[in-house]
């Protein structure tokens, strides 16, 4: 499960980032030869960006390469930093599943009101209910990591018993 979540997730925000990569090249290019830029592109550029960091959530998530405060752990017992960073992690995937309701939830409403971007016309609603999608995988992954044990790595950074 975690190879597929891992080559799902990096497809695509893989592929986003390198259509934003092919689509800025193109814009500046045609900007600076044809004095012409590519009409939406900044709208398009949004909607990719959205794609990159909503598609790596769950893989960020999976790996805990969040950005983590974590200079108090060695003074602490290794019980405690097991028990924090189950609790954290427990926080972390609430957080993540209401943010994903909410915002499937919102992608729905946003469909049947047809919200469009301003520019080019794309309908709003298939990239809110995707981050929202992308939140409910992470907010998953979080849980799972509630019952996962410490690595050894982390068990030699708490505890000065």
């Amino acid at each position: 499960m975690n190879k597929f979540l891992d080559r799902l997730c990096s497809l695509i925000s893989g592929l986003a980032l390198f259509a934003i990569m092919v689509l800025t090249f193109f814009d500046v290019s045609g900007r600076k030869l044809l004095d012409h830029s590519i009409t939406g592109s900044l709208e398009l550029t949004e909607l990719f960006m959205v794609v990159v960091i909503f598609g790596a959530l769950p893989l960020v998530s999976r790996k805990g390469e969040h950005v983590v405060f974590d200079s108090l752990d060695s003074f602490w017992p290794a019980s405690f930093v097991k028990f924090q960073k189950a609790l954290v992690n427990l926080l972390c995937s609430l957080a993540l599943l209401a943010l994903g309701w909410l915002m499937i939830s919102t992608g729905i409403d946003f469909a049947s009101f047809g919200e469009t971007t301003a520019q080019l016309k794309i309908s709003k609603a298939p990239f809110i209910m995707g981050m929202g999608f992308m939140c409910a995988l992470a907010g998953i992954v979080h849980l799972i990591l509630v019952f996962q044990p410490l690595s050894a790595d982390e068990e030699s950074e708490g505890g000065v018993l």
